[in-house]
């Protein structure tokens, strides 16, 4: 981790779950994060859970990804402030209760399609850019899901996670596109794939919690191993991908 010592990471949703335990993780390993969310109060609950020697590596803003405008705004801050980002952990992602099917559900298909794929994009696009013109080595990380690769069966068991799946599809084609781009514009920028199965965060909604309540899951510091792993790796080395089970999980 030498190489990323005192660089700069930017990780959304980071005011809980695995988007928190990655800052951590990051900020253990001498990395500077800004930590982007909604909700500003949790970010700076987080950095005062840091060590007092660490805090000052914590940088919260609060963030929207769902809202081009606040994702611009907050990355031409972080450029003007802070010079840019060496690392992006897209980790911002959330689930509605609905179907598909379901009337007038279209603010809830939408909510979940803006965090979930145009977040990574606007994001993306954001620090890529900004990683190029800066000419150093960068890394970009998006937490993705093995619902990115399989359409989980809960009929009967579970509501539908209706859209869901298919931003997670979306992601891993993007995934890909990204890799095939960056190598068009820089062979210092590299792109990786999380796919974690079930993990114990609030991403399910409340209504939902009495199905998965047994569900076998992971913790989100297993999502940040990995995602520490990927960073660790030599600079000629492309993780393009990691998924993650916990023992046991039913599908």
């Amino acid at each position: 981790m030498e190489r990323w010592q005192n660089k700069l990471a930017v990780v959304t949703g980071a005011s809980g779950g695995i988007g928190a335990a990655c800052a951590r993780a990051m900020i253990g390993a001498g990395l500077r994060v800004v930590g982007l969310a909604r909700r500003e109060a949790k970010l700076k609950e987080l950095r005062e859970s840091l060590p007092r020697e660490l805090q000052a590596n914590f940088i919260p803003r609060r963030c929207d990804v769902s809202k081009e405008d606040q994702v611009q705004s907050s990355f031409d801050w972080i450029e003007r402030e802070l010079e840019g980002a060496d690392v992006l952990l897209n980790n911002a992602g959330i689930t509605r209760e609905t179907e598909l099917v379901t009337p007038s559900n279209t603010q809830k298909l939408k909510e979940v399609i803006d965090t979930n794929v145009m977040g990574v994009i606007w994001c993306t696009r954001e620090a890529f850019n900004n990683m190029k013109r800066r000419g150093g080595e960068g890394h970009v990380l998006i937490i993705n899901s093995i619902a990115g690769h399989q359409v989980l069966n809960f009929i009967d068991v579970l509501p539908s996670f209706n859209i869901y799946p298919a931003t997670k599809f979306a992601i891993t084609a993007i995934t890909e596109t990204y890799r095939q781009e960056f190598q068009l514009h820089s062979n210092k920028i590299r792109v990786t794939g999380i796919c974690p199965g079930a993990v114990n965060t609030n991403i399910f909604p409340e209504e939902i919690h009495f199905y998965v309540k047994d569900m076998a899951r992971l913790e989100p510091a297993n999502i940040a191993d990995a995602v520490m792993y990927a960073l660790r790796t030599p600079p000629h080395v492309q993780v393009h991908e990691i998924t993650i089970k916990p023992m046991g999980e039913m599908f």
